[in-house]
């Protein structure tokens, strides 16, 4: 069984990014399992607040990243860029920067995105490819996946309704899920 852990980097209750994890889930090859996660109760990343004990809402997320073969970043746009609370997210995960081989190292990420705007999420993809270098994490690149005019995609339940993009999305998945088998097989 491949474990991915999904991530939505938009707080909104009706978040399109959410809503794309969620119309991932059925369309998964078989033998995948997507758990999905939201950021709700992380707090803003500070350094004494750290020296404290990190927040339970930062130590479930981590643990859940830490079982998972891979991560499916569902990524909004922000101003051309990655949204501050996804990042903030982040950064708390690789504290204590000592576990970031732990958390992050060589995990297999792939990223996916969606925005009501023309252009996808092309520069929040492009802005995380940085971050993710850093964290030693292995991103897939065999495919991408930039949901735009979103609002037309999705109806007033947060269901997936453009069989164009409920495509892509399948075989995107598919790819990515081959992607973390390979990985997996061969560090076995």
């Amino acid at each position: 069984m491949i474990k991915i852990l999904g991530i939505s980097g938009s707080l909104r209750r009706k978040s399109f990014n959410t809503a794309l994890l969620h119309a991932a889930v059925p369309l998964l090859d078989e033998g995948v399992e997507l758990d999905i996660a939201t950021l709700h109760g992380i707090p803003l990343y500070d350094a004494d607040l750290d020296a404290q004990g990190q927040p339970q809402a930062v130590l479930d997320l981590k643990a859940r990243v830490m079982v998972s073969d891979g991560l499916l970043l569902s990524t909004p746009e922000y101003n051309h860029g990655v949204p501050g609370v996804f990042k903030n997210a982040i950064d708390w995960l690789s504290r204590p920067p000592a576990e970031i081989p732990k958390v992050f190292g060589n995990r297999p990420v792939a990223l996916i995105g969606a925005t009501p705007g023309g252009f996808g999420t092309i520069s929040a993809q492009t802005h995380w490819l940085p971050v993710l270098r850093a964290l030693g994490t292995r991103p897939w690149f065999g495919g991408r996946l930039l949901v735009s005019g979103a609002h037309k995609v999705f109806n007033e339940n947060g269901g997936l309704v453009d069989e164009v993009v409920r495509k892509q999305l399948r075989d995107f998945l598919h790819g990515f899920s081959q992607f973390i088998q390979i990985g997996t097989v061969s560090s076995s």
